[in-house]
Order: structure tokens, then C-alpha cells, then sequence
């Protein structure tokens, strides 16, 4: 169990003992009424040391959780709240605590169609209660992308599942381009979204794979195979590319123009982490970005139309040419015949 979870139970323990003034407290009983309430939560012997409890104590009398607790010690050793009635619990929520929480069940709410949320609707639907009786617009003010027509999402659950329990799977999967369905034997890494579509990062057979969700057929477990746990962190596997199409070539410094009236948006929307400003002409802006070329990062060249130039490297100014070349001669022939 995470630790701050852990923290929570003991202030809450402490909290329930401080109240009961029934008796007196010193600090060996609150140790042992936190070990008690943890073995209780976890099932297993929890060890709360003397410096930790005085810990949360420090916690609890500072305002750093809100809390300002007035515990007080009393005959050199007893422990008492010098306020009767005081309780952690009794905080009163304030304006802002209200809007900070009310802006965050909206934003979760949107999430409501995938499942693995499922289990928070009881948690959002009592905050709802909390929170909007405390306000008369409970409008939902801020709105997020989503495609609701998107297919595939079935498969999160499952998916995500697998990578937890470290099952292996069968994938029937059919590409775009694919003619037939193929079966591919995986070890499940990640899940990834990425322009409202969601990804499957898989090892097969030594490498890796992306799968978009929206291509699965069906999975199936496989049994008497060993998982192979690559531990991959999201961070570190798709730092190096725009989106999801990751390769083994080492990234390449693309050296892009961008007409001045476009160039704010792109600086205060980077295309990669790496991105820098190289120069700054009357026309435009020169940018840097250090990445490796794949099929998203033509997408986001092409969405840019004529305001985009690329300078470097060669080989992906070429691609783009042929691209842009492409569209034209559509457009070009079609006003010809017309």
C-alpha cells in the first residue's frame, strides 16, 4: 500500500484518539493504536516507529494538509486536543477547495465510458453530492476531446489487466492494410492514447510492436508461456518520436521554418520536448527538434500547409516534397479538366 495511504490511516487513528478524551494518551498507546488500525487495513503487522507518530503529529499541528491541529502535551507525556470537540474530520472546506473539486469531477466525468473508472462512480457521484450542494451552476465548464464513435475500447480492460497480471496473449489483429486477420502470440507492455486513439505497446518475437486498438479482432490468454517484463516506462520508450511509431534508428536533428504569424503556436505548443529556436528571420521563425522521422511527424509537416518549410535533413525535405507535390498535381489537374 503507498505510503501516504499508510499516513492518512495513521492521522485518522491519531485523530479518533486524540477525540476520545475518555482517556489519557501518551505516545507508546497512539504507536500501538496506529499499528493496531494498520494491521486491520492491511492484515499484516505494520511497524510504526516512535519518530514516525511524532512525525504526523508535526504534520497534523502544521497547516500543510490544513489541518492546525491543537495538540497540545500535557504532564510531560499525554496527549490532548486543547480544543474540545477538534477533529481533523470537522474541517471546514473552504470557497476555493470548493471550485478546486468541482473542476475535477468534470474533468473525470468525461472519462465516464471507459470502465477502469467504473469503480470511482460512487466516489464522484458522493463529491457531486458534497461539492454541488455547496453551488448553483453545476454546468460542466470544461470539456475534453474524446471519440466516442472510436472502436476498440472494450479492450482496455482486458488489456490492462494483462500488463498488471503479466499474462501473455493471442491478438487477432487486422492492419489497414492487412487483406486477412493474423494471430500474433505478445507479452503486453503498455497502453498509450495519442489523437484520441489508443495503442497497445507489445514484445513479439524480440521486438517491439504498436497495436491500435481500434485493429484488435479479439485476445485471448495464453497459457504456459512465460511473461517477458520488459519494464518499459512511457517516458523513456517514446521520447525520441512524435506519436506512437517508434523504430531502432537513432533520432535526427529536423531543422524546420515557420512563417512568423504561426510561429507563437508552435512555440507555446512545441512539436517535441526537444524543440528549440534557432533563428529568428523577418519572415519566420527557425526551429530545431531532435527526434526520429515517422509517419506522425509528416502528419503534423503536412497539417502546417505552406507555413512550413523543412530545411533539414535532406532525405525527410524530399518526402515532404513528394507529398506536397502529390496534393498539388490533385488539385492542379482537377482545375485543368474543369
Amino acid at each position: 500500500m503507498a505510503s501516504n495511504k499508510n499516513a492518512l490511516i495513521r492521522y485518522k487513528t491519531i485523530d479518533q484518539c486524540l477525540r476520545n478524551t475518555m482517556r489519557k494518551w501518551t505516545l507508546d498507546d497512539l504507536i500501538n493504536a496506529c499499528s493496531d488500525a494498520l494491521y486491520e487495513y492491511e492484515g499484516k503487522d505494520v511497524y510504526v516507529s516512535k519518530r514516525t507518530v511524532q512525525l504526523d503529529i508535526q504534520m497534523m499541528r502544521s497547516d500543510k494538509l490544513g489541518y492546525n491541529a491543537p495538540i497540545e502535551v500535557y504532564q510531560r507525556k499525554y496527549y490532548k486536543y486543547a480544543e474540545e470537540g477538534y477533529s481533523i474530520m470537522k474541517i471546514p472546506v473552504t470557497e476555493n477547495d470548493v471550485k478546486v473539486m468541482n473542476d475535477a469531477i468534470q474533468v473525470l466525468r468525461q472519462f465516464k465510458d471507459f470502465s477502469l473508472f467504473k469503480e470511482m462512480d460512487g466516489v464522484l457521484k458522493r463529491l457531486e453530492d458534497s461539492v454541488y450542494s455547496s453551488q448553483k451552476n453545476n454546468r460542466a465548464i470544461i470539456h475534453l476531446d474524446k471519440n466516442e464513435q472510436l472502436k476498440g475500447l472494450h479492450f482496455i480492460d482486458p488489456l490492462y489487466n494483462a500488463i498488471q497480471k503479466k499474462i501473455v496473449l493471442e491478438i487477432t489483429y487486422k492492419s489497414f492494410k492487412a487483406r486477412k486477420e493474423s494471430q500474433l502470440i505478445v507479452h503486453p507492455q503498455l497502453l498509450k492514447e495519442f489523437n484520441n486513439r489508443w495503442f497497445l505497446i507489445v514484445y513479439h518475437k524480440s521486438d517491439y510492436m504498436n497495436l491500435a486498438l481500434d485493429r484488435i479482432v479479439a485476445i485471448k490468454e495464453v497459457s504456459g508461456l512465460n511473461y517477458i517484463d520488459k519494464k518499459i516506462s512511457g517516458d523513456e520508450y517514446f521520447k525520441n518520436v512524435i506519436g506512437v511509431t517508434v523504430s531502432n534508428s537513432r533520432p535526427q536533428r529536423i531543422e524546420f521554418w515557420i512563417e512568423r504569424r504561426l510561429a507563437p503556436y508552435v512555440i507555446t505548443k512545441p512539436f517535441h520536448h526537444t524543440q528549440r529556436v534557432i533563428k529568428e528571420t523577418e519572415d519566420g521563425v527557425i526551429f530545431n527538434i531532435l527526434v526520429q522521422p515517422n509517419f506522425e511527424l509528416e502528419r503534423v509537416i503536412l497539417g502546417y500547409g505552406s507555413s512550413i518549410e523543412i530545411l533539414k535533413p535532406q532525405k525527410l525535405r524530399t518526402q515532404i516534397q513528394k507529398q506536397l507535390h502529390k496534393a498539388r498535381s490533385r488539385y492542379y489537374n482537377d482545375d485543368l479538366e474543369k
